[in-house]
């Protein structure tokens, strides 16, 4: 049970920095919510924009030390590692094309990452990241938030442990609206860069959200994907990136299904689903709705375990910080995985071994997500036809 206790006392709260996420970002201030909220980590340095007014302006509103305030990703990796009070991990909260080149600069450095989805832009740099990330023997971690969502993580136990048999479809869907017009045009942030090749890399929703849910899909599941026949489409005028995909998935082992991801599905907000079916049982999960899962035994009414509640289990529980009955998401879920991290860095720090329950996704992760988004979009420019992955 998280509680929202703190480890503080042991050694201290986790120092750590932040490139990206000043003024006008949303995921930034959502990183540093979740960062906050078990009391693990304390930002003591940034480099929050490339734009330095606005670094500057972004580093005094969040009270940090104007010499800790840095111009560049680069300065602030080179002078973090040499204080002896420097940080021991950056959260990239940067667009996706800046996220390689700053995990490289603070891994060179000595210094922890954790780095939001997807990694990077190419497979070649994922690559790169999961060989440096070896060599330093420094943690990576990818911030794919559903993954510490107790009822992901009950799903993925009953998996583990046999209850919905041999695994024959496993079906995903990612489904947002905020795209349907091309806001991107406007000047609106968070869409201008999202559907910029150049910033976003060669997926639109593909890299945004469909690989939360593929990630999501092989975190429960425990499979590994051998090929897919992607379809991915562009269906506002003049969008340079898809903003839906319709994508057929094949398992090793023989498994079957599909994932759906759209930002121009009218009338959703942020429906990321799962339904995973066995020859014993099926389950099905729903991010709008975090705290319920359905668990259906062949010939048998459909069960519902709920969070905390009756029929949840250990891998749930640890993760779980309220009482059954009080919702608990998005930002839960975030926490949870930075405490997750938390408890990787702690280990590091004392020379210990991470426990086998800690969770979070590593940058080997990173790597399957960018295998997944460059098979989807090779695949759909070639007609839709069937990719090894």
């Amino acid at each position: 049970m998280v509680q929202g206790r703190s480890d503080a006392a042991e050694g201290g709260k986790i120092k750590y920095g932040m490139v990206g996420g000043g003024q006008g970002a949303f995921i930034g201030a959502v990183h540093r919510l979740a960062a906050r909220m078990d009391d693990q980590y304390e930002l003591v340095a940034g480099a929050l924009s490339s734009d330095p007014k606005r670094a500057v302006a972004s580093a005094k509103e969040l009270g940090l030390d104007p010499d800790r305030s840095y111009r560049s990703y680069e300065e602030m990796a080179k002078a973090e590692a040499k204080r002896p009070d420097g940080i021991e991990a950056v959260s990239i909260v940067t667009p996706n094309h800046m996220h390689a080149p700053v995990a490289k600069a603070f891994l060179k450095a000595g210094i922890n990452v954790i780095c939001d989805k997807p990694m990077t832009t190419t497979v070649k740099e994922a690559k790169e990241l999961v060989a440096l990330t070896k060599k330093t023997g420094l943690i990576f971690a990818v911030t794919h938030n559903y993954t510490a969502y107790p009822m992901l993580r009950q799903a993925r136990e009953m998996v583990a442990a046999g209850e919905l048999g041999d695994i024959r479809v496993v079906q995903a869907e990612y489904a947002q609206d905020w795209l349907t017009n091309p806001i991107e045009r406007d000047g609106q942030k968070q869409a201008s860069w999202r559907t910029d090749p150049k910033r976003s890399g060669a997926g639109g929703s593909i890299g945004d959200i469909g690989t939360h849910a593929y990630n999501a899909a092989c975190f429960v599941t425990g499979l590994k994907l051998d090929s897919l026949c992607a379809d991915l489409t562009t269906f506002v005028k003049g969008r340079k990136l898809d903003d839906n995909d319709n994508i057929l998935l094949r398992w090793k082992g023989g498994a079957k299904g599909m994932l759906w991801a759209s930002q121009v599905a009218v009338g959703k907000e942020n429906g990321l689903m799962l339904r995973v079916y066995g020859s014993k049982a099926g389950i099905e999960w729903k991010q709008e709705d975090p705290n319920y899962l359905w668990f259906s035994k062949y010939g048998q009414p459909p069960q519902l375990i709920t969070r905390g509640g009756h029929g949840s289990g250990k891998a749930a529980g640890r993760v779980t910080r309220v009482p059954a009955g009080h919702p608990e998401g998005y930002l839960d879920g975030f926490a949870a995985l930075y405490s997750e991290i938390a408890r990787a860095l702690r280990a590091k720090r004392a020379g210990k071994k991470v426990e086998a329950d800690a969770y979070f996704p590593t940058v080997e992760d990173g790597l399957v997500g960018m295998e997944f988004i460059e098979a989807a979009v090779t695949s759909s420019k070639k007609g839709a036809v069937w990719v090894k992955v």
